[in-house]
């Protein structure tokens, strides 16, 4: 892959970071950080590294299906495990710290899986932009020593972006696309209900033709995310009943549409500024 100027330097700094990992995981979930990076680390390590996809009730089936899509057409290998975070009362309480708690089964899982497979390193896909978000993942990668590749090279997510297209990885311009927990309201608990009802509703808006969106959960109400450039389209009457229909056909007794818009990490405007600057 030809690369220009300054993302040339970046995709070069990236290779010999993979390069010093040695046998390495990465952890994988299909969306184009995770994707590339493992894409990268096949180019670099060959049959040293594996992309591990961690299998739970968070995870949507249609991601699902799509991440091992993508492994088989790039002939990245991939091993699937599962992982039980549902199952930890901390992580299933649906606090701010939520994600630490994910992110800490997902890295105690590998390690075991490394340990006993003869891997050296775990790495993931966070990206330089990460780090300007509330995200307590971030946290526990760090207490596990899960190395950070594209941080480590410099590379924003547009850059990312950039270096996939130029790769002629179809994910390039893949919607981000989070957990099915994180579309929960905190402190509602997670269950494997709720996360089936927000699965059905975004399964429901891509079948209307939406792209970009989010299902936020906040009980009796639904709160409804779609890219700005798709909103006319979802204030139409026709499509206000449409939506209407679907999610209280989901059992919710309010349905409403955001006029913001879509944007990652919306829910955690509902959380203290103490707790959103905090460490755990």
């Amino acid at each position: 892959m030809a690369c220009s100027g300054n993302l040339g330097l970046k995709r070069a700094a990236l290779e010999e970071h993979i390069r010093t990992l040695g046998r390495t995981l990465i952890a994988y979930s299909g969306g184009v950080d995770s994707a590339f990076l493992a894409w990268a680390a096949h180019g670099v390590l060959g049959s040293g590294m594996l992309a591990v996809l961690a299998d739970s009730p968070s995870l949507a089936r249609t991601q699902l299906a799509d991440a091992v899509a993508f492994a088989r057409e790039q002939s990245i290998p991939l091993e699937i495990i599962r992982t039980e975070e549902l199952e930890r009362p901390e992580y299933a309480r649906n606090d701010g710290f939520r994600c630490y708690f994910c992110k800490h089964e997902l890295f105690t899982v590998m390690e075991g899986f490394a340990k006993s497979h003869g891997f050296e390193s775990i790495a993931y896909g966070a990206n330089l932009d990460d780090q300007g978000d509330f995200r307590p993942g971030q946290l526990a990668a760090r207490q596990h020593k899960v190395a950070a590749p594209l941080i480590a090279a410099g590379l924003g997510k547009q850059e990312v972006r950039e270096l996939a297209r130029d790769a002629g990885l179809r994910v390039w311009d893949k919607p981000a696309s989070a957990c099915l927990s994180s579309r929960i309201a905190y402190g509602r608990i997670v269950t494997r209900e709720t996360l089936g009802v927000v699965e059905q509703g975004e399964e429901g808006l891509r079948n209307l033709g939406f792209r970009q969106f989010r299902v936020r959960h906040h009980g009796e109400m639904v709160r409804i995310e779609v890219d700005p450039q798709e909103m006319p389209r979802a204030l139409s009457p026709e499509m206000a009943s449409a939506m209407t229909r679907l999610f209280k056909g989901l059992g919710f007794k309010f349905v409403t549409l955001d006029l913001e818009g879509f944007r990652s990490g919306s829910m955690n405007a509902l959380l203290p500024s103490d707790q959103r600057s905090s460490q755990f």
